[in-house]
């Protein structure tokens, strides 16, 4: 498995991740707890180190899967986690709560269900607009000082709110939506590689999109969060993105791979990516990941694929999937 620094002066960590939101049960569908387990085994006998999760995925469900699948083991994993956001008082929508004593009640709640007694990197979910942000990362700061934490991020920030939090503390990584479908955020890679920031990328692969596992549009459960989360998956869309999947396909018949292998390798062939957070619910899933660290993608193979997302994906193109 390929290393990266996280950071300019951060620890070194896999270059493909776990991310375990599918673990939460209640997401992407059904999940066994006890395969959730498992796959976290075989991510990290495949030689993946970072994995992410948070407070609010399944209530804590996925915390604690992962607390029970690292008994034992650790010192092999370098833990993340997230807080800030929580349900309102009538479950109807999300809110965002980035207040000092919030802060220490989460992460006392993620240490318990994490069964450890250190965060590796902690994390704001979203930012919050009713706390000033300074409280909160003196909050962060204490924790760390404390070390209840070693490193602090964030996630969902934009340029303006990152630039601000860099201003105040030493943040080690910032977690932002990024795939090949995804693209608007390459003005924040950009300022975290010139600032010695780390990169994140969740959505690696577009909720699955990219994986080359939907021939036709999907019919979701109606508690499985992908349709709501990625546009991909509706008409016209699914269509477009499925042209561009074909190409995908081909490139990784040639190579003798997978087709998620292949997306997961553009994400890591981008110019201040550190690492990429790809999903797993099962062993077979996490080793396929983890496999694509090894896959280089070369010049012409990179291009075939911008050329392909510019015809069916944008507006130069086809008419574009973000209507």
């Amino acid at each position: 498995m390929e290393v990266r620094l996280l950071g300019k002066d951060g620890p070194k960590v896999s270059a493909v991740a776990l991310g375990t939101w599918a673990m939460a049960g209640n997401s992407y569908g059904e999940v066994d707890d006890r395969d959730s387990i498992y796959t976290v085994h075989a991510a990290l006998d495949c030689g993946i180190t970072l994995i992410d999760t948070a407070a609010s995925y399944g209530g804590g469900n996925s915390e604690r899967v992962l607390g029970r699948a690292l008994e034992g083991k650790r010192d092999r994993a370098f833990v993340c986690t997230k807080c800030g956001i929580h349900p309102n008082k009538e479950r109807t929508a999300l809110e965002y709560d980035l207040k000092p004593s919030s802060i220490r009640k989460e992460l006392e709640a993620s240490l318990r269900n994490l069964r450890t007694d250190w965060i590796d990197l902690y994390q704001f979910h979203y930012p919050d607009p009713d706390t000033p942000l300074e409280e909160s990362l003196g909050e962060m700061e204490r924790l760390r000082e404390e070390g209840k934490i070693r490193y602090i991020g964030v996630s969902n920030f934009d340029l303006v709110g990152l630039k601000r939090a860099a201003g105040m503390c030493r943040i080690s990584s910032l977690q932002i939506k990024y795939s090949l479908l995804d693209r608007e955020e390459e003005a924040l890679i950009d300022y975290c590689g010139q600032n010695g920031i780390g990169v994140l990328t969740y959505g690696s692969i577009a909720g699955g999109m990219l994986s080359g596992k939907f021939k036709t549009p999907p019919d979701f459960e109606p508690k499985d969060t992908r349709e709501r989360f990625y546009p991909y998956f509706r008409e016209p869309a699914f269509s477009r993105c499925r042209m561009l999947v074909d190409v995908l396909e081909k490139i990784a018949q040639e190579k003798g791979c997978k087709t998620v292998q292949i997306a997961v390798a553009w994400v890591l062939a981008q110019k201040g990516v550190t690492c990429a957070l790809v999903g797993a619910k099962r062993p077979k899933q996490a080793e396929e990941n983890a496999a694509a660290a090894r896959i280089n993608l070369t010049g012409e193979e990179l291009k075939r694929i911008e050329e392909a997302f510019r015809r069916y994906c944008t507006r130069d193109g086809a008419e574009g999937t973000h209507e």
